[in-house]
């Protein structure tokens, strides 16, 4: 690009794209994420509840996805993301996809696979679920949130990732991983699935809701609210 600029004779501005431009431009909201996941040390070690930025611990999925649903009626952009915690399947003969995710009697499907052929008429590609208003009827994993942002997300914090009080750490499970990459990871598998979840947390421009399937880790992060 600078060769380019010089070849026309053009002035070059560079400016640095930071963190805090995300989540309404809370940097305490990104600290207090990577604080309480452990990734790095930060000064951030509580979140106060009122705080603009929108954060809030759902009781059940049923309520998690209502919550969404509701700020797609208000016409703010959101999606429904989570760890991934359950198989990612082929679609049907018919284009339908199959309902992966599954907690309890809910289940719903994740959005399509990049190279997914066939789709029925009102399943979007995987490249238009985070524009396409059918996209709120799939839930997305990293590799499909990582690099969009949405007014508002709701997340499914799998069993993938754990906080253990005795030992007074995160634990990863690979067993409820079907992440291959992380899965790969071996000995950095802790690390990569934090990751995971910070991202997921910073989708959410206005605010996120989250959903714990581990009771302990919930307890965890509700210690982290004041």
């Amino acid at each position: 690009m600078r060769s380019a600029a010089k070849r026309v004779d053009a002035v070059v501005h560079e400016y640095e794209l930071e963190a805090q431009f995300r989540c309404s431009g809370s940097d305490g909201f990104i600290n207090w994420v990577e604080n309480t996941l452990d990734v790095r040390r930060t000064a951030n070690v509580l979140w106060n509840r009122d705080d603009p930025y929108e954060f809030k611990i759902e009781d059940s999925i049923e309520s998690l996805e209502a919550w969404v649903r509701d700020k797609s009626k208000a016409s703010e952009s959101v999606r429904l993301v989570a760890g991934f915690c359950w198989p990612w399947s082929e679609p049907r003969p018919d284009g339908t996809l199959v309902p992966d995710v599954k907690l309890g009697n809910w289940s719903m499907p994740w959005n399509a696979k990049p190279d997914a052929g066939r789709l029925a008429r009102d399943i979007p590609k995987s490249t238009f679920w985070p524009s396409d208003p059918n996209g709120l009827g799939q839930v997305g994993c990293v590799y499909t949130a990582q690099g969009f942002e949405f007014d508002y997300v709701g997340i499914i914090f799998g069993p993938d990732l754990r906080y253990d009080w005795e030992q007074n750490a995160w634990i990863g499970d690979p067993s409820k991983s079907f992440d291959r990459v992380l899965r790969q990871g071996r000995d950095a598998f802790v690390d990569l699935v934090k990751n995971t979840y910070r991202v997921l947390f910073t989708r959410g421009i206005k605010g996120c809701h989250v959903y714990f399937m581990d009771e302990g880790t919930r307890r965890f992060v509700q210690s982290r609210l004041e």
